[in-house]
């Protein structure tokens, strides 16, 4: 009953998203012939706002019937205590677990909430980029290594990886309220999970450097796809009812 009520408040955020907001989203690279099929994990990089749940307005309804069921969403404990942002992030799985930016047993938690039908959605790089392009603390973003955790614990499948250029235009750190009809602009790619542990693990033996060559590749990725200068031309633009896409 609960993955029902979440799905139709998703449906409802989706909606009230598409009213006020505008939505540029293209594939890059090889686009399968049903690219919303049964992801296993959803990585959103270029993590800027507490209100990249609007990202919903862009999502077809059969993936968000996914997240509703079977979505396992980690959110910061200091996220999740907000008095509104931190009620509505509640909201938007299935199964949606606080957790204190350590490995410790919070973040074990999340790794023994995966089953097999289980569909991760993460902010690989743990923490939100400020208006100077740092973090709160003043260092570089760069994707933790906990991402890799989730790969090895889901074992095969695909992996969407979600580029956003940012939302600092429609709320930045430190803004209580988003700003209305704005654009918001995704770069969209599905890896299959198993071929891509395999190229990495090839290219780099021994676990830390593997954890280390993920963290590279899809830091270099995110610097790649999230730039707002990225020429999208050419790219076959996605299709919010999730109907097929040819190649």
């Amino acid at each position: 009953m609960r993955h029902r009520i979440i799905y139709l408040l998703l449906l409802l955020l989706k909606w009230l998203c598409r009213l006020f907001y505008r939505y540029d989203w293209h594939w890059v690279g090889d686009v399968p012939p049903d690219p919303w099929r049964d992801f296993r994990l959803i990585a959103i990089l270029n993590h800027t706002s507490l209100f990249e749940f609007l990202l919903a307005g862009g999502a077809p309804r059969r993936l968000i019937w996914r997240i509703a069921r079977h979505g396992v969403v980690p959110i910061a404990a200091k996220t999740m205590r907000r008095p509104i942002v931190g009620r509505l992030w509640r909201l938007v799985a299935g199964n949606v677990l606080s957790i204190s930016r350590e490995r410790d047993e919070t973040w074990q938690q999340v790794l023994a909430s995966i089953d097999p039908e289980s569909m991760v959605v993460i902010l690989p790089e743990g923490r939100m980029k400020r208006a100077n392009g740092l973090d709160k603390d003043g260092k570089e973003m760069t994707v933790r290594s906990g991402i890799v955790d989730i790969l090895e614990a889901i074992q095969e499948g695909d992996m969407l990886l979600v580029y956003s250029e940012g939302l600092h235009h429609i709320q930045a750190p430190g803004e209580p309220f988003p700003r209305l009809f704005k654009t918001i602009r995704v770069r969209l790619e599905v890896i299959d999970v198993r071929r891509y542990r395999e190229r990495l693990r090839a290219a780099a033996p021994g676990p830390r450097a593997y954890r280390r060559a993920v963290v590279a590749d899809l830091t270099r990725r995110r610097d790649l796809y999230c730039d707002p200068g990225f020429d999208a031309r050419g790219c076959p633009p996605v299709r919010h009812d999730g109907s097929r896409i040819s190649r």
